[in-house]
């Protein structure tokens, strides 16, 4: 069994905040996906069974809020004896802009509560679904931001996101998460997937020779040159005769 958990609170008054766009991403992958049962409590979370492919999976929602997100996921863990590899959180990224997404697994909780909890109940090595809300561009604004609704305007990206994330869902269940980005890469981001099939591969030369150094050419001339030859005649030749003759007397 695999379990895919969505980070947020819980709630109506929270429902549409972008601190949970880990529930709707969980809500979304049961509703496009048939054969998964209606949604029960259990484990201090909302939790649904059911299959992606040929994986049987748990989705869950933890009742518990945001920060208290590990007591859900570990009490389930235990029970269905799980490693943290078999489970997937996806939850908000404020460093991430809107639409943007990274998938890694392990790594520190980057000051969100919810994974704080999570790591403190079941280690680091659980995989994470980062989807970006981004940034209110001043940390005095962050609480307020996260806990407020996505703006209409934010439904052309969201939605979007959200069923793309739902379609691929079965690749996270079988552990295939670089496809899975793959996937909604070349579905979110056509013109970079575009880009990197176009980059022509590096041309094939030996090393370069290296260039010539700034006078290096007269250098060489010079240390070439041939030294000149003494005068035969004339009134310089006379008198270096003169010089050689007496000093040959002395």
């Amino acid at each position: 069994m695999k379990m895919i958990v969505g980070l947020g609170n819980p709630g109506s008054k929270y429902s549409g905040n972008r601190h949970n766009i880990g529930f709707m991403a969980v809500d979304e992958i049961h509703r496009r996906n048939s054969g998964f049962q209606p949604w029960k409590a259990r484990f201090q979370a909302q939790v649904s069974e059911g299959r992606l492919g040929s994986e049987k999976v748990l989705l869950i929602k933890p009742s518990t809020f945001m920060n208290e997100s590990g007591r859900s996921v570990g009490e389930a863990m235990r029970f269905f004896k799980l490693a943290p590899e078999d489970i997937v959180v996806i939850y908000d990224e404020l460093d991430l802009p809107p639409a943007k997404f990274r998938m890694k697994t392990g790594g520190g909780h980057g000051g969100h509560n919810g994974l704080r909890s999570i790591t403190a109940h079941i280690g680091a090595d659980y995989r994470r679904l980062r989807l970006g809300i981004g940034h209110p561009g001043d940390k005095k604004l962050v609480s307020n931001y996260v806990l407020g609704d996505f703006a209409k305007a934010d439904q052309e990206w969201l939605a979007p996101l959200l069923g793309l994330l739902a379609d691929q869902a079965p690749l996270l269940a079988q552990g295939q998460d670089s496809q899975f980005a793959n996937k909604l890469t070349l579905a979110l981001e056509p013109e970079k997937a575009q880009r990197k099939s176009k980059t022509p591969d590096a041309p094939k030369s030996g090393p370069a020779k290296p260039a010539k150094a700034k006078g290096q050419s007269h250098i060489r001339q010079a240390r070439q040159a041939k030294p000149a030859s003494l005068p035969n005649s004339g009134p310089m030749a006379d008198m270096l005769k003169k010089l050689l003759r007496k000093k040959n007397s002395d």
